[in-house]
């Protein structure tokens, strides 16, 4: 099923996310690149929150963060309510993400994946729903703590 996908990088993600963005395209996935758009350096904190925002606030389905590590997105995506971002280095990661976790933005790690690896962690997550059940018990838990906050 085709989806609204935000996307963003830093400089050290640049080339992944350009070819991320084509094969989502290529899958009928309508595409917001949030940038960056050059490998020139650049902060990942502002654009890992312009892309999380999109997410919470209902204006994409899903989204894709990357930069050398997946770690730093990660970390300021799930600054926001009602995101769940887990840094997903292999298909298995990207999965149980999914299936226990829920996670709506997925994090990539540009320097440890490469292109191939990407492209089936991403296809792996977007076709993944999550179980429910107990673990779903969790993600309420989850936003629950979220709107103490």
């Amino acid at each position: 099923m085709a989806a609204k996908i935000a996307i963003g990088c830093d400089h050290g993600g640049f080339k992944l996310k350009e070819f991320l963005k084509r094969h989502l395209a290529e899958k009928g996935h309508a595409v917001e690149d949030m940038g960056t758009h050059s490998e020139a350096g650049c902060d990942y904190p502002l654009i890992g929150y312009e892309v999380a925002k999109r997410v919470s606030r209902g204006k994409a389905d899903r989204a894709i963060l990357i930069c050398k590590t997946g770690i730093g997105m990660a970390i300021i995506a799930n600054k926001l309510r009602n995101v769940r971002s887990g840094v997903c280095n292999t298909v298995r990661q990207a999965k149980t993400s999914r299936l226990h976790n829920d996670t709506n933005v997925l994090s990539l790690a540009a320097k440890y994946i490469n292109f191939k690896q990407a492209k089936r962690i991403v296809d792996t997550w977007l076709a993944t729903e999550a179980l429910g059940g107990r673990h779903g018990r969790r993600v309420k838990q989850i936003k629950a703590l979220e709107n103490k906050r």
